[in-house]
């Protein structure tokens, strides 16, 4: 009779082979952008990409921070660019961060992200990252936007009241 060493009697466990692929090399990417409101019409400008499977999804326009600049010059650039609206800083909202496989690495992304006051320009979708821009009802915001993160930050704008005469739920301030 053979000793055992308290297992089943069976067969060695397999161990599951290591992987030996490629680590993905992980960078920090920051962003800034925001909320642009048409204070006089109750209204926000909203980006629409294409996913990967060629789903529309909305969000707020938001890019690269260049070099030297700040967040908020950086957001309203951004704005500018994706909607084709000139604007202004009124306040900071707040910052969201996520992670994301691009090519060959890992992204963690922070997103600064401002209230802007529209102060004029044509919508425009030109920017070659936007496929579409529209203009939304303040109150149809939750709806309208694809990611969990911006509605919340959005949300959390709207119970704060913003200052500059209208509510971000839609409602004229008197």
């Amino acid at each position: 009779m053979s000793q055992s060493s308290g297992g089943t009697g069976g067969p060695a466990p397999r161990r599951r082979p290591r992987r030996r692929g490629r680590r993905l090399k992980s960078v920090d990417e920051t962003s800034a952008g925001g909320l642009v409101v048409d204070v006089t019409r109750g209204r926000a400008a909203v980006i629409g990409r294409l996913d990967r499977r060629g789903r529309l999804l909305w969000s707020l326009p938001k890019g690269h921070i260049e070099p030297g600049e700040t967040p908020e010059r950086t957001a309203v650039r951004e704005v500018r660019e994706e909607t084709g609206i000139h604007s202004r800083v009124m306040r900071r909202l707040g910052s969201i961060d996520y992670w994301f496989a691009a090519e060959d690495r890992r992204v963690h992304k922070t997103v600064h992200h401002f209230l802007l006051e529209a102060l004029g320009g044509d919508l425009s979708d030109e920017d070659v990252e936007v496929t579409e821009v529209a203009w939304v009802p303040l109150g149809e915001l939750d709806e309208r936007l694809a990611y969990a993160d911006e509605r919340r930050l959005v949300r959390r704008a709207a119970e704060q009241r913003a200052e500059f005469g209208v509510d971000l739920d839609g409602a004229e301030s008197a």
